[in-house]
């Protein structure tokens, strides 16, 4: 997969984005209890500045009804929407699999770093959360992927996390994100969308 799948450009991305339930939906409405067009509505009253409705009241973060239509070219192109990301990562906590992008959003910032000692303290971190037996948020990763990184922990380098990155996006792009461009909450974006040109 060529580099530049897994290398978005960070002017146009917001890495810490991705939200917990509760910071989109209101304490205690479980992600399975509500339909996608009531979680769309609490989504857009939410007053959080992280949510999307601080994304969606902020005129330059508003995506217009051709960016949403765009999300459906390409994960690429979903990821690189400030919102789009948004909503896949909602998406994704809704299924129980956000460990997926937070991988990759935890990989694109290690990518940025530059002091050896900051590579050694992430490339650690994103060892013990993410890739080790048993860790928190352990992902599928094969053998050779997994040894290699581990071997690289002691002198990690930009790409160490490389090949694992681009696993995992392939793995989401070829199934989360088929499923998020199916799914009710997208066809709910497009319709408010449409709906809000309209009235403009």
């Amino acid at each position: 997969m060529r580099e530049n799948l897994v290398s978005v450009s960070s002017r146009n991305m917001a890495f810490t984005d991705c939200l917990t339930p509760t910071d989109v939906f209101p304490e205690g409405m479980g992600l399975k209890r509500k339909n996608w067009r009531n979680r769309i509505r609490v989504l857009l009253k939410t007053n959080s500045s992280h949510s999307v409705l601080h994304l969606v009241k902020h005129r330059p973060y508003r995506p217009s009804t051709d960016d949403v239509n765009q999300w459906a070219q390409s994960l690429d192109k979903l990821l690189s929407h400030k919102y789009g990301k948004t909503a896949f990562c909602i998406f994704l906590k809704s299924e129980f699999c956000e460990e997926n992008i937070e991988f990759w959003t935890a990989c694109e910032e290690f990518r940025t770093l530059t002091s050896h000692k900051e590579l050694v303290s992430k490339a650690n971190s994103i060892y013990e959360e993410f890739i080790k037996s048993e860790a928190p948020k352990e992902i599928n990763l094969d053998f050779h992927t997994k040894n290699n990184i581990i071997q690289s922990l002691d002198d990690p380098t930009v790409t160490s996390f490389l090949a694992a990155q681009r696993k995992v996006y392939s793995l989401m792009e070829n199934n989360s994100y088929p499923r998020f461009i199916h799914s009710e909450l997208y066809k709910e974006l497009c319709s408010r969308e449409q709906a809000e040109h309209i009235r403009s």
